[in-house]
């Protein structure tokens, strides 16, 4: 008898939830600033509620894989350098770009900018493997993609603008995904995904608190009832959509999977259009989210370039 996630309508319907989650991880956070009113300037503020998430996202995956799958949670000796290398790069590296970033520029331009982890980790698998190098669909994958990032820095306001600690760490937090998306291919074959996310992010977690409680000022974060809600659920979608994800590629082949990627960023922009004040469509976010869409569906439509997908899936949970 065939799992439900074998089914061609359960895997789509299974793979746009995980993105829609991920998607709305970037008007959450952004209310989130608001709610708990944590100043766009104070990165302490920043990495200490990003702590906070993922240290919460990691416990639920490790509790989870506790109670489904408990000989893959421990980890080996020879494991533990790069479990700690991931935590320290993908967790503490990348998302203190990413929420120091994300309070800089609006939601739907942190959907579209974050995507160029994507497009980057394409370049970089061409130079770093002798098997994967860049063809004509990637190519214009690419050039669609980033020509869409570059429209998304138009805004709102019709005008161009660029603050390196704002877009510039969007950026940087993709390309930290897209280098450890390298990392994880080649570093932790034998690590089971849950559990390889969820110790990497507890300890990218305690290494953001070890660094950011001890310099946080007073007040620098308020917390209400609803400020502890949006907390959680930004935990829980972490945890949930990486379990739903890993699931679904257990009974299917990554290249079938990730083609849905392109919903993100596109559930991305439209939530935070939807949900942030302030925020709302124009031609130039719709033309950027289409670029951006088109340049991963057509990046994921070649079949035989397995290397890839399974690079970009192995990675997803890594964009929010």
């Amino acid at each position: 008898m065939k799992s439900i996630f074998q089914n061609k309508w359960a895997v789509i319907g299974f793979a746009a939830i995980c993105a829609f989650l991920w998607g709305s991880a970037f008007p959450v956070l952004k209310i989130s600033n608001i709610e708990l009113k944590i100043a766009s300037g104070d990165p302490i503020a920043q990495i200490v509620f990003a702590g906070m998430r993922f240290l919460l996202a990691g416990l639920i995956l490790l509790f989870f894989l506790f109670i489904t799958k408990r000989k893959s949670l421990m980890i080996r000796r020879s494991h533990i350098f790069v479990v700690v290398l991931f935590g320290i790069i993908q967790t503490a590296l990348q998302y203190f770009f990413f929420y120091i970033g994300l309070a800089k520029v609006s939601g739907m331009q942190g959907a579209l900018l974050t995507s160029s982890g994507t497009f980057l980790a394409v370049i970089l698998a061409h130079f770093y493997y002798k098997n994967d190098h860049l063809n004509w669909k990637k190519s214009i994958g690419i050039v669609a993609g980033f020509v869409g990032i570059i429209l998304a820095n138009w805004g709102q306001t019709f005008q161009f603008q660029f603050n390196f600690t704002g877009e510039g760490f969007m950026i940087l937090a993709g390309l930290t995904t897209a280098v450890t998306t390298i990392m994880a291919k080649e570093l932790a074959v034998d690590i089971h995904p849950v559990a390889l996310t969820g110790w990497q992010l507890t300890i990218g977690a305690l290494l953001l608190l070890i660094i950011g409680v001890p310099q946080l000022q007073p007040n620098a974060i308020t917390f209400t009832p609803f400020g502890w809600g949006l907390l959680i659920y930004a935990a829980l979608l972490s945890s949930i959509a990486f379990a739903l994800w890993t699931t679904i590629l257990k009974y299917n082949k990554a290249g079938k999977v990730s083609i849905y990627n392109f919903l993100t960023p596109v559930f991305g922009a439209l939530l935070s259009a939807l949900l942030v004040p302030g925020e709302s469509l124009n031609l130039l976010i719709l033309a950027a989210i289409t670029l951006v869409a088109f340049g991963i569906i057509i990046m994921n439509l070649n079949d035989h370039d397995k290397e890839l997908d399974s690079l970009n899936s192995l990675s997803k949970t890594k964009a929010s």
